[in-house]
């Protein structure tokens, strides 16, 4: 893979690089309008001037075996950042239940590599769990919940997050199998969902990647 050491116009900047410099590389995996203009997309340098298309299919060569699944009743805001963590946390699928449109703008374009499904009702979102034997793991904290510093979470599930505010449907608090809550130690009664996700998501990384 090119870096800054073999390619000039390869320069480690989140503003992206230029257009390739000497001679152009013919593996597949590259674009050649990408080659020919720069690429300022916000992806890790590893893909630089990849195509879109073998991004995806590199990725799905690595991602984790968790889901993300998140309740969109209210066009939660927080939908778009919890993309775009399960992007960056190798998440399989993140999955949105309810409303299908949603605010893509926190994605920051993540939503291009992310495999996204989506479920009409929660009857439909735990049929499908059920389906591909999925634990539901539901993260809010609500009575009966489990802190998360003490959970083992299954290297097969999905994390399941509620609207910022009101948290989790009934029926979706009803159709897990663990409940889990991140502890806090401050005046706030809740964090920000979406930090709430990326926290969650973190600590199926800790117990489950090996870093060795």
């Amino acid at each position: 893979m090119p870096d800054a050491r073999d390619n000039p116009s390869l320069e480690l900047t989140t503003n992206g690089v230029g257009p390739w410099v000497g001679t152009l590389p013919s593996e597949s995996f590259y674009d050649p309008e990408l080659l020919e203009r720069g690429d300022s997309r916000n992806v890790i340098d590893r893909y630089r001037y990849w195509s879109m298309a073998a991004i995806v299919a590199d990725l799905d060569l690595h991602r984790h075996p968790f889901h993300v699944a998140i309740e969109n009743w209210q066009h939660d805001m927080n939908i778009g950042s919890i993309v775009r963590s399960a992007n960056a946390f190798g998440a399989d699928t993140v999955h949105v239940i309810g409303r299908k449109r949603w605010n893509r703008r926190g994605a920051m374009v993540t939503d291009r590599y992310q495999h996204i499904q989506h479920h009409e009702t929660v009857a439909d979102f735990v049929a499908f769990a059920a389906r591909d034997a999925l634990p539901i793991i539901a993260i809010d904290n609500v009575p009966g919940s489990v802190i998360i510093e003490t959970f083992s979470f299954p290297e097969r599930c999905v994390l399941l997050f509620g609207q910022e505010g009101p948290g989790l449907s009934p029926a979706a608090t009803s159709s897990a199998e663990s409940i889990v809550e991140i502890s806090q130690f401050g005046s706030t009664r809740s964090m920000n969902a979406s930090a709430a996700a990326a926290v969650a998501m973190h600590a199926w990384v800790l117990q489950h990647v090996s870093f060795g």
